[in-house]
Parts: C-alpha cells; structure tokens; sequence
C-alpha cells in the first residue's frame, strides 16, 4: 500500500483536497512504532480516495489540535499498554483523546490498543483477563442486542491482545463473546472502539507471529498457533474484509450520495465523564 504524506508540521490539520469524499478527504492515522501499518483499513480507505495522514507519538510526531478538517481519525493497535502512562506518546494520546478526539464532531475509531486508550480517557478500567487469559487468532465475535446494525451476525474475526477494555460508562455495547465480553463499544454519534483487528492482512500475521516477542505469546492460554492462524485466514478473511467495508462505508464514514444503512445508534449514549482510570493495560 502506498500512503500520500502530509507535513507533520501541519498541527492544525491537512488541507482541503477539492473532489474527494469526506470532510477534508484526509484521515489521521496514529500508529504505535515506526514500523507499524494501517493494513486493510488504510487500503480500503485508500481505494476510496482518502489521504492518511500517518502519525506515531511514540516516535515524536505532534498530534493536532484540532480534528474540523479531517474526515475521521483512526487509532490503531501496538504492542505497549495502554496504562503504560510512563511512555510519552501513550501520555500524549490519552491526553489528546480526552482533549481533541472525543469532543470533536469527527468519526474516530479505536482498534485494540486504540479502543484501550478510548475507554481509559472515557473513565474506564483496562486490565488482563482475570484468569489469565488471552485471545491471540481468530475468534468469534457476536452482536449484543443494540449491536444488530453494526454486526448482523456473529462472525470470526483477527484477535491479539491480553487485556481488555470495561465498556465506558455511558457507551453502548456492540459486540462480545464468552472470554471477553467487552468486544466492540460506541460512543456518542461517531466514536467507535474494537478489540479485534479488522484491519489485518496475511503479512501481518506473518510478521506479528515471527517475531521474538509475538512467538513467546503463542504459547498462552487462548492462544492459536500459526499455523492455525494463517489457515483461519484463508477461510475467515474474505468475511472480515466484507464487514469491515460495510463499516467503513456505512458508519464510519457513510456516503453522502445514498440513503445510510441503519445505524449503530439504537439509543443515545449517555453525557461525557471527563475522568480517567489510572488502572488497566494493553492492544
């Protein structure tokens, strides 16, 4: 996938960019280490004209401090905790989250670490399963009952975390399964955070599992091997792909040439806290 850059000087934001959907046609990208890609999310993005401004706090770049020129800003995943606090770019976002992100008219999106840091900057607890375990490999994800327009059916998707997040208060639950019910959350109109990984390619799961530190984590409990890994997205990665293209276009960022397919607001959330949990961890 090739990324258009934009100028990290830019605080403020990108600049307009005539004939492309959206709000800007730009989408912030926050990344957690140097090496770390938007996958199927930025490909999907891109191949709807969307620009992504690509930015890695735990490397130095600034975040802006203002969103109104952006269509959406997505928040991906990463190996750190999100109570890691002692980790500037992590300090940053939180900060940022509660600051720019949450009170902005924009769609955000947090994936794994970033929903994470989403629920922490909403006042709730992230933390490890309390039996220890993890989900690492497909699993399955099913809609709560306000989750139906979001996810139509329980379906298999990319998992890669040993914490996880509370819903916040005042969020509405979209999604679970059994060992870790707290699957997908909105908050608002348009904040949206998930524990899986929509955006995973083959690649990735190639170089997350061959890496030294991603090897030594398939051992846990709820664990799959790669093995496993790679042949369940053979089968289950076509479905994701599917749905996370029904997302985009219908939630996130729905087109405004069409009447929008039911949304993911079967109520209307609740007013916002303004407190974080200092207690919690990682995407």
């Amino acid at each position: 996938m090739t990324m258009q850059s934009v100028s990290r000087s830019e605080a403020s934001g990108p600049a307009p960019i005539e004939g492309v959907r959206g709000a800007a046609g730009t989408v912030l990208a926050i990344v957690h280490q140097a090496h770390s890609t938007t996958g199927r999310v930025g490909e999907l993005l891109e191949a709807r004209g969307y620009r992504l401004d690509r930015r890695c706090p735990n490397v130095g770049d600034p975040l802006p401090e203002r969103l109104g020129l952006y269509a959406a800003a997505i928040v991906f995943g990463g190996p750190m905790s999100a109570n890691h606090d002692h980790l500037p770019g992590i300090r940053a976002e939180l900060d940022w989250l509660e600051r720019v992100a949450l009170p902005a008219e924009r769609p955000l999106l947090g994936i794994c670490l970033g929903a994470q840091l989403m629920a922490r900057a909403l006042g709730a607890r992230v933390g490890p399963h309390p039996d220890g375990l993890v989900e690492i490999g497909y699993h399955e994800v099913r809609p709560t009952a306000d989750g139906g327009a979001c996810f139509e059916r329980a379906a298999m998707f990319y998992q890669w975390h040993s914490e996880t997040f509370e819903i916040p208060k005042g969020a509405v639950h979209l999604a679970e399964n059994h060992a870790f019910p707290a699957q997908a959350f909105r908050y608002d109109a348009r904040a949206y955070g998930m524990e899986f990984h929509p955006e995973i390619t083959r690649a990735m799961i190639e170089r997350w599992t061959a890496s030294k530190d991603g090897a030594a984590e398939l051992r846990l409990p709820g664990a799959q091997s790669r093995e496993m890994q790679l042949e369940c997205f053979e089968r289950h990665g076509a479905e994701s792909d599917a749905w996370l293209g029904r997302f985009l276009d219908r939630h996130l960022l729905p087109l405004p040439c069409h009447p929008a397919a039911p949304s993911c607001h079967p109520r209307s959330s609740g007013h916002r806290s303004g407190h974080r949990s200092l207690s919690g961890t990682r995407g």
